[in-house]
């Protein structure tokens, strides 16, 4: 999950860098991969629970292509949420 200010920020980290090298190769690596775009309104950035359920309900799988059975009704299993924490915005450039 990523999150961005605007999203023209997103964009150009999508079409540069890492990303951009990467995303190609995510047909090979993933069986299951899925995208979902929106634009939040509130301050705070959204929990884990809230992204998965956003995903589910208007989300889109990606094209990969050793796709496991759930990768279509995207009924993969939830996010693991041990270990992790918060999501909190980069300081500022």
């Amino acid at each position: 999950m990523t999150a961005w200010t605007d999203e023209a920020s997103m964009r150009a980290y999508m079409l540069a860098g890492a990303h951009r090298r990467a995303m190609p190769r995510l047909v090979h690596w993933c069986d299951e991969a899925s995208v979902v775009h929106w634009v939040e309104d509130a301050t705070e950035l959204p929990s884990w629970a809230v992204a998965d359920t956003r995903m589910r309900d208007a989300g889109r799988p990606s094209k990969v292509r050793y796709p496991s059975p759930q990768h279509a009704t995207m009924t993969y299993r939830a996010p693991r949420l041990t270990r992790s924490g918060p999501i909190h915005p980069a300081p500022p450039a």
